[in-house]
Formats: C-alpha cells, sequence, structure tokens
C-alpha cells in the first residue's frame, strides 16, 4: 500500500503505486497516477498529472494546473512524466491546451529548482533543464539537451538533440542539434563538443559535425549553398545528415517559426 503522510490530501479516483509515496501537506487531486517507486516531497501540488517509476517531485512543486492561455476552456488535457525523472523544488509544469493534448516529459530528465514548463510544452529523454529557466508553451526540447540557468523560450521554440544553451540566453528560434548557443538572442558559437563526446559519439562523427558547423557558420556561402555543400562532402555521417534535415525544415517553417537563415538560431 503506497505510503501516504497523514496531512497529505489525495482525492478519490487517483491510482497509486503500492510503494509510492506522497509527503506532508502535499494534494494529490482526481484522477492522478502515480507509478512505482514514486516520491512526492511535501507541499506538492498534483492535478490531471500522470507520474512516471521512479519519478521523484521536488518540495513546492506544482504540476498539472491549468495553462496561461486565454484559449483554454477547461478541457481535459493531462501532463506526463516520463520514467526516473526528477523534478525539483518550487517546479510548475502546466497541462495542455486543446482536448486530449498533453504536456510530456520523458524519462530520466532532471527539472531543476524554479524551473516552469509551458502548455504543450514536449520534452525528450535524458534533458536537462537548469534553475530558473521557463520555456514557453509549445517549446520542443529534444533527447540530450540542456538548458542552462535563467533561459527563457519564445512559444513554439525547437531545440534539438544534444544541443547546449548557454545560461542567460534568450531562446527566440529555433537551436540546431548538436550546437553550442549563447546571447540574446541566442546565436550559433559552434558545435556541442564536450557535450556530444560525453554523449559517446565516436570522433569521426564529432569531426564531420565540427566540419559541418564551420561550413554552415563561418563560410561565405549562402545556406542554400553551405547545406548542398555539406551534403555532398559529409554526407554519409548520420549525425550531419540530421543537422541539414533539421535546418532544412526551420527555413521552411516545419518546426517553430519560419527563419530566413540558419546562421543564427
Amino acid at each position: 500500500m503506497a505510503r501516504i503522510h497523514p496531512t497529505a490530501i489525495v482525492e478519490p479516483d487517483c491510482e497509486l503505486a503500492d510503494d509510492a509515496e506522497i509527503g506532508p501537506y502535499s494534494v494529490i487531486r482526481r484522477g492522478c497516477v502515480i507509478g512505482p517507486g514514486a516520491v512526492v516531497d511535501a507541499h506538492v501540488l498534483l492535478e490531471h498529472t500522470s507520474v512516471g517509476e521512479g519519478c521523484r517531485i521536488g518540495f513546492g512543486s506544482a504540476l498539472g494546473g491549468p495553462p496561461q492561455d486565454q484559449q483554454y476552456r477547461n478541457e481535459p488535457t493531462r501532463v506526463i512524466l516520463g520514467k526516473r525523472t526528477v523534478v525539483r523544488e518550487y517546479v510548475t509544469i502546466h497541462r495542455a491546451t486543446g482536448e486530449g493534448n498533453v504536456t510530456r516529459v520523458g524519462d530520466d530528465c532532471l527539472l531543476m529548482a524554479s524551473t516552469h514548463l509551458g502548455h504543450n510544452c514536449q520534452v525528450g529523454n535524458s534533458v536537462t533543464i537548469s534553475t530558473l529557466s521557463g520555456m514557453s508553451g509549445h517549446t520542443v526540447i529534444e533527447d540530450q539537451a540542456i538548458i542552462g540557468g535563467m533561459v527563457g523560450s519564445h512559444q513554439r521554440v525547437w531545440v534539438g538533440r544534444l544541443a547546449m544553451v548557454s545560461g542567460l540566453s534568450k531562446l527566440s528560434r529555433d537551436v540546431p542539434p548538436f550546437s553550442l548557443v549563447d546571447g540574446k538572442p541566442a546565436r550559433v558559437v559552434g558545435p556541442n563538443t564536450v557535450g556530444l563526446e560525453r554523449a559517446g559519439l565516436g570522433p569521426e562523427a564529432v569531426r564531420a559535425l565540427r566540419r559541418a558547423f564551420k561550413i554552415i557558420y563561418r563560410s561565405t556561402l549562402t545556406t542554400s549553398e553551405a547545406l548542398e555543400r555539406v551534403r555532398q562532402e559529409l554526407g554519409e555521417v548520420q549525425e550531419v545528415v540530421y543537422l541539414v534535415e533539421f535546418l532544412e525544415r526551420v527555413r521552411r517553417g516545419r518546426y517553430g517559426r519560419q527563419q530566413e537563415t540558419t546562421r543564427a538560431c
């Protein structure tokens, strides 16, 4: 049977795994699901939320509250956390707008203290979002990306896989995968070399990505010319192919908002 502190409130129709833990003065509202081994600390509010196996929800966090969206009409939506994700103190995650939609966080993520995810955000696996960063509605963050502290994103920004966003940056455009970005607005500094090596990418892939970034962001070629040259020279490397495809979709407005150039993210 789940361990529920006597001061906690768990409303009817919640599903709690037998080994889940609910801390003092927490409120788990109707319809929430708490998975095996999940731990909910003190003074946490959960509503319209599913918490995956092994997750930890820190003190004072509020998950599943209504979106800060004037289009929301109290339609049924949810927040879903994957397995083993850690949510630290005072994190807020809002449920989605649009019936049946969800705000989703994947497996093995770390959301540091006082971070915020707006409605309809989609966060992949093994993502880190650092203290005091806020992601606006419909932001997408792909697997293994790292968001530094006090970063703010515009709505519908798309952050590519294994990207690194430096602290205090402003995200108003999509962030290419494998990139290191910095500034207000954030711009591509180069490849996220340290992150790529830590993620286990082989030396050939890292060298190819370095070359690709140099062609795209440091040459005098137009964007179209640079992407074509990268495709011809390095098209056999899977990670480079993904980078080129991402940038081409960005130019056509297929990710976040349409952008005229890939030379700034």
